[in-house]
């Protein structure tokens, strides 16, 4: 198993949300089935040889990753229309400011990348539109629900990176098609912020939800 260079967050290491997707899908992560949980001892290292085996992702001796099932539910019900989310990513704060411009998801130096840009909507949620790829697959799938929650914690001016995150996923949305990604901060506490985050498709319907722990660097 290799995390591929284009899937990077922080220019060095993967994208928390495509490598914890990888991990799950090794552990046997599938669409319609139970939610997985993939907490991140150290940031995945890209173009490297990970071995999976019995939950744990290694690289060599150093252990990358740990994979269950979630535990309770996934839940995320509150939708935004895709004009809403439109208005939202126009203001998206990595447009001026960005820790990891060049990030798969949400790096605005990406042409190649999802182009997800989250932006603050008047409740405090992030949203924005997400031109699906025809590449989409479930690691792509938790790609998209990874950073925009991130970016609601970041609205308080601190840097984080993902550490933990469990997804449940019904279904892939259709390549070509727009769909609204929302995230929401439930709490903080010291270094942690507590995320959720959702796709919803054309239709309005919910296609896949995270519940995620976010770290901050300082």
């Amino acid at each position: 198993m290799v995390i591929e260079r284009r899937f990077n967050g922080p220019p060095a290491t993967g994208n928390g949300g495509w490598s914890a997707g990888a991990f799950a899908v090794a552990a046997g992560a599938g669409l319609g089935g139970p939610a997985f949980e993939v907490t991140l001892r150290v940031p995945p290292p890209l173009e490297t040889e990970l071995t999976f085996a019995d939950g744990s992702v290694h690289d060599g001796e150093t252990l990358v990753a740990t994979v269950t099932e979630a535990a309770g539910p996934i839940s995320y019900a509150a939708s935004v229309a895709l004009p809403e989310a439109e208005r939202a990513a126009a203001g998206f704060a990595g447009f001026t400011h960005h820790p990891f411009p060049t990030c798969y998801v949400c790096g605005p130096e990406r042409p190649d990348g999802l182009r997800i840009f989250p932006g603050s909507l008047p409740d405090g949620r992030t949203a924005a539109p997400w031109t699906v790829p025809d590449e989409v697959n479930l690691p792509v799938v938790w790609a998209a629900l990874d950073c925009p929650g991130g970016w609601t914690a970041m609205q308080n001016g601190r840097t984080y990176v993902l550490g933990r995150i469990a997804v449940i996923a019904e279904a892939l949305p259709e390549p070509g098609s727009t769909c609204a990604v929302v995230g929401e901060a439930t709490e903080f506490s010291g270094r942690k912020a507590m995320v959720l985050s959702a796709i919803f498709g054309p239709d309005g319907s919910r296609i896949a939800a995270a519940r995620a722990t976010w770290i901050a660097t300082i």
